[in-house]
């Protein structure tokens, strides 16, 4: 019952609109720009606030800016603008823009008459007697006390709310809105808005209902009379959609033409209010003394429709004989005493009580119990004996008042609900209010207080002065169709009916008023992008297309045409909109948030709990099926709205909610490391950015969503060079990098940079710090440095074995894939093929529960998983793979499994010169600082010496590899392919035995590599020229460290059994060996893992934390 909505809601205005979706709201009055450059030289010109002075640009001195604070508007930031953009757009561009008018209302006109008008409505006037009747005194005054009770609690929270601040126009949505965010304060003023509506098309049936019944009952289209049951009811229900739709027409379009109107005429229908009560008070202070005639004719203990008869007896003395009545023409065949009647009508007396014995009548006794009724029940007398067959066929029913509905307990609280309904008329009013803080709780609680009075006492007077049996004639059928409460009241029934029947059509109109100008709020906030055409209406503001949707809502109440059906649709939705307001105060209340820290002092968090608790058990009351209905309506909303909807940030209390919540669970993952059933990698991906900030491997995040699938934590961390105070902005651009391709990958986590004199620095901060409390990253994601052997990138490298060396200190798993670009993307699909696991050792299982993450994800469903484990030659081969595929089982884990069988063998001449190249290599690098030329020459002469070497101490081995399959004419000078190519460029880095390159950089071709011989001549010079390297010569007698050549054996093996089995597979995950434990061998470390994944096309090599990840137990 939204009342007198002003038009400056929260309007598109400028750009600092409160919830405009800026992360917090500006304030106007700091880095104001409003002031001139030389107004703020002649403020700040004094010399007692030097200290100061650099900061006068963005923080004024508050001597300047107190007025503006003091006199700060109470409509929110951009509606001024909004306003006076419409005026202009009507008025020529040559006339002044008009002032906006300043807020004039106090309490009594601004809230306290709105409140009253719009609590007292078409329930009091056309249900509280019958309810008063079905229910008894005692039941009806639980259901208004507890009706009265949760809108005197609402309303405590409430005021609350609104003085808290200020509450711009916009009422109870803005309040909740900004208390419980955006989702919440959506779908709950939908809720309110729906409520609004509905409460319109209950106004207007209550008007009809008034017409039709007791104003103009022949001007029914569909006549009823001579029917009787469904066929009367139905041309009821007919009359009513049919005049309902043409009152609804005719009020939007007064509407519509000017709404100014409407407000004018709304102290005329409070007047009828307060006038038909302080009637009704009178009437029930008259019965006291002279009690009104309404006779009620009774037959046997049933009450007689009054139409059709004039005397209430079947026979009457005339002339000194025994003449009969209507009433016996109505139940007999014929006028005469001999007669065949109807058998109750022959076996009971008539009577005639009377319909409102008084105050003084003691029938209070009588009401004070419930009388509840199934459908097409007698209206009984209580206290009254009958003589009735029960086994005989009723006839006659439609000559008696029946029950039209079948009531009960709930019933009655469904329908009674609305009429205490109303008490945000003044808060939607807070735009025009002098002092909104002071007039909403003062204004909302003394009319909350005065209903409440006039409702409980109008439940105990009814009870006192009218007969039951009138009380339950819901249409007054038993009193000359007089509506029941107008019987009662001074100095004529007429007085209650004209004067009801103006406040119905009142309250119609400002529900057709209200509910448009709400949902234009909702609109103009662009939570719900669907609705944002609502938010635009005429020249000067009227939510033109929000009027004909809120129209045409209303019809479907309309249609329903049952004032006691349409009352329960908007009880669920105002008691909805009730319960978020009293959660709303609790939340904040109980969070303490700094800004809590309302003027109105008398509320308490227990109070606006029971306030909604209250609310909840009413709608679950009134009807648990509407409830469930509108609370999935308002679930729905709220789950567009997070989906779909703007993003606002409001500092509402869910977001208050949300820190709590995450502070207590944080605390309680503090208390120990979670249980390997719980284990999930929560993964840190460590990215490098180039320098323009974008992320230089954007498929690690694609391989992070395909692992994680929106589960566990996500931290995409990256380090820029630099300092805090100088690189901060270019740390912000980095995050915005990140946080955009997260956004694309659909990688649900955190972004994380760190600013660092130097990247290694960097990298090792992220691993260290990365997380809060018991939510931390166990998983360390970081892709392998492809051009490692590159001069540029040695540093690179070197950072990579830091990391796993932090890593393995940190009992971290570490997850490296090798050939990033060639991982698929997250749209790809693989159809079919293989994700391979070399299970070589075991370091927790991480190789096991990594295959099985990625197939819950759509790229890998359909790849199958295989598990190779390696048998040395003393393992049992068949006993281990029925272990392995027992294993598997107890895991919960389908995948094929293959045992590979891997024999002890000779170390190959090549394994010696491969492992000694790199040896020499390494050692050259660190020892050798000869320019380009003589570092080529000093390499090519060491290796060719090197070669002569192996040949000459290992023959017994060139004879095993020879015998072992190679041709034996094939030397291992015949190999040019394998030998040790030099190259030329900037650097003169060595690369690769398998990639030679051009002097140029290019792809080199056959006959252009460069093959130097060392002589003693060249040895004799090189040693002159450089007397400090006289270590040098050491390398031309270097034999292979046996460590090296065992770890290189492995390697070489190793490939060639995994490109044996799984050259074609999709994935290769295999275990990762560990880092040297010395700074000496870290390129032999790189070389071995290259050697071991080597013409592999996607590898992922996995080292586990030292901790078990996957567990066989339930």
């Amino acid at each position: 019952m939204l009342n007198n909505l002003t038009d400056t809601e929260e309007g598109e205005g400028g750009p600092n609109c409160q919830g405009d979706g800026n992360p917090k709201e500006s304030s106007p009055f700091i880095n104001s720009s409003s002031a001139s450059d030389v107004e703020k030289s002649q403020q700040y010109n004094g010399k007692n606030m030097a200290l100061f002075e650099e900061e006068m640009d963005n923080s004024p001195m508050v001597s300047s800016i107190l007025s503006s604070l003091a006199n700060y508007s109470n409509l929110p930031q951009g509606s001024k603008e909004h306003e006076e953009a419409e005026n202009e757009e009507g008025a020529a561009p040559s006339k002044k823009k008009p002032a906006v008018k300043a807020p004039s209302l106090g309490t009594l006109m601004g809230v306290y008459l709105p409140c009253i008008q719009n609590i007292f409505g078409v329930i009091l006037f056309l249900r509280m007697t019958w309810m008063v009747g079905i229910g008894g005194v005692f039941g009806s005054f639980i259901i208004v006390f507890m009706c009265c009770s949760t809108t005197m609690l609402t309303a405590i929270s409430m005021s609350a709310i609104a003085t808290n601040g200020v509450v711009p126009a916009g009422g109870s949505y803005y309040m909740i809105s900004r208390s419980l965010g955006p989702e919440f304060g959506g779908a709950v003023g939908i809720c309110f808005y729906l409520g609004t509506t509905f409460a319109g098309a209950m106004y207007i049936l209550g008007a009809i209902e008034l017409l039709l019944i007791y104003i103009l009952p022949q001007a029914a289209i569909f006549k009823m009379e001579g029917l009787e049951g469904a066929d009367m009811e139905a041309a009821m229900l007919n009359n009513m959609r049919v005049y309902g739709t043409i009152v609804l027409s005719f009020m939007a379009t007064v509407v519509f033409v000017g709404v100014k109107y409407v407000n004018k005429l709304a102290l005329v229908f409070l007047a009828c209010v307060i006038l038909s009560i302080l009637a009704v008070y009178a009437g029930v202070i008259k019965t006291a003394f002279e009690p009104p005639v309404f006779p009620v004719c009774i037959l046997g203990n049933r009450t007689l429709i009054s139409k059709g008869f004039d005397v209430c007896a079947k026979v009457i003395e005339r002339d000194n004989g025994t003449v009969t009545t209507k009433l016996w023409k109505i139940f007999c065949d014929s006028e005469f005493l001999n007669a065949t009647c109807d058998e109750y009508f022959a076996n009971n007396n008539v009577s005639e009580i009377q319909g409102i014995p008084g105050v003084s009548s003691g029938i209070l006794a009588e009401n004070l119990f419930g009388y509840y009724l199934e459908k097409g029940d007698f209206l009984e007398k209580r206290g009254i004996s009958a003589m009735q067959d029960p086994e005989a066929v009723i006839t006659n029913s439609n000559r008696y008042v029946l029950a039209d509905i079948t009531s009960f307990f709930t019933l009655l609280v469904g329908i009674y609900f609305p009429s205490v309904t109303g008490i945000m008329a003044g808060s939607n009013r807070s735009g025009d209010l002098r002092d909104a803080q002071k007039s909403i709780p003062i204004g909302t609680i003394a009319a909350i207080t005065t209903t409440s009075i006039v409702y409980m006492s109008a439940v105990v007077l009814f009870g006192a002065c009218i007969e039951g049996v009138v009380l339950r004639d819901k249409f007054g059928e038993g009193v000359d169709g007089n509506l029941v409460i107008g019987t009662l009241a001074w100095p004529s029934p007429w007085v209650i009916v004209i004067g009801s029947f103006f406040s119905t059509c009142g309250a119609g109109l400002q529900s057709l008023t209200g509910a448009p100008r709400l949902l234009q709020a909702i609109s103009r906030d662009s939570v719900i992008p669907f609705l944002k055409v609502f938010g635009h209406g005429k020249a000067n503001g009227e939510p033109t297309w929000a009027l004909l949707l809120t129209a045409s809502i209303c019809e479907i109440g309309i249609i329903i045409a049952s004032l006691d059906a349409v009352a329960p649709i908007l009880s669920m939705f105002f008691l909805m909109c009730y319960m978020f307001v009293n959660l709303a105060c609790a939340l904040q209340t109980l969070l303490r948030t700094p800004n809590w820290r309302p003027r109105f002092k008398f509320y308490h968090w227990a109070l606006s709990f029971l306030g909604m608790s209250l609310c909840l058990s009413l709608m679950f009351i009134c009807s648990w099926y509407y409830a469930i209905v509108a609370m999935v309506i308002a679930t729905c909303i709220y789950k567009y709205i997070e989906f779909a909807g703007a993003e606002k940030e409001w500092g509402d209390g869910i977001r208050g909610i949300s820190l709590s919540a995450a502070r207590f669970a944080l605390m309680r993952l503090e208390e120990g490391p979670p249980h390997t059933k719980n284990w999930r990698p929560q993964i840190m991906v460590l990215v490098s950015v180039d320098a323009e900030h974008n992320v230089e491997q954007p498929r690690l995040l694609s391989l992070t969503n395909q692992l994680k699938a929106g589960k566990g934590l996500t931290i995409v961390g990256t380090s820029v060079v630099g300092t805090y105070l100088n690189n901060h902005a270019e740390a912000q651009q980095a995050d915005q990098s990140l946080r955009k391709l997260m956004e694309t990958e659909k990688v649900k986590g955190f972004s994380q940079v760190v600013i660092s004199s130097n990247l290694r620095d960097g990298t090792s901060h992220l691993i260290q710090v990365g997380g809060l409390g018991g939510l931390k990253h166990n998983t360390v994601l970081v892709s392998w440095p492809r051009t490692w052997k590159q001069a540029e990138d040695n540093l690179r490298f070197r950072n990579f074995i830091e990391v796993v060396r932090e890593t393995t200190a940190a009992s971290m798993a570490l997850l490296v894939p090798k050939n990033i670009a060639a991982y698929p993307s997250n749209g790809e699909r693989f159809t079919e093929g293989h994700i391979d696991v070399w299970w070589i050792v075991h370091d927790g299982g991480m190789l096991m529960l990594l295959p099985f993450l990625l197939r819950q994800h759509k790229v890998w469903r359909k790849c199958k998983m295989r598990i190779f484990t390696v048998a040395q030659m003393d393992d049992n081969s068949i006993q281990m793979k029925k272990d392995l595929i027992t294993f598997l089982y107890h895991l919960r884990i389908d995948a094929e499994v293959e045992v590979v069988e891997m024999h002890d063998s000779d170390i190959s001449a090549y394994t010696y010169e491969k492992t000694l190249v790199m040896e020499q290599r390494s050692q050259i690098l660190k020892q050798m600082h000869l320019t380009k030329n003589e570092m080529e020459r000093e390499i090519q002469s060491i290796t060719d010496s090197s070669r002569g070497s192996i040949r000459r101490k290992n023959p017994s081995n060139l004879r095993s590899q020879q015998s072992s399959g190679e041709p034996a004419g094939v030397s291992v000078e015949e190999k040019p392919e394998e030998e040790v190519q030099l190259i030329h460029n900037k650097n003169a880095t060595p690369t690769s035995p398998t990639s030679p390159i051009t002097p140029a950089g290019g792809v080199a071709t056959p006959g252009s590599e460069v093959q130097m011989t060392w002589t003693d001549k060249a040895e004799h010079q090189a040693a002159a020229a450089h007397p400090e390297q006289g270590g040098v010569k050491d390398i031309f007698n270097m034999k292979p460290n046996q460590s090296n050549v065992r770890r290189m054996h492995t390697a070489l093996r190793l490939n060639e059994v995994i490109m044996k089995k799984s050259k074609d597979a999709k994935l290769v995950l295999l275990n990762m060996p560990g880092p040297p434990k010395n700074h000496m061998g870290e390129e032999n470390y790189m070389e071995f893992l290259e050697v071991l994944t080597e013409g592999l096309n996607r590898v992922l090599l996995v080292r586990g934390g030292g901790r078990e990840v996957i567990t066989i137990y339930s």
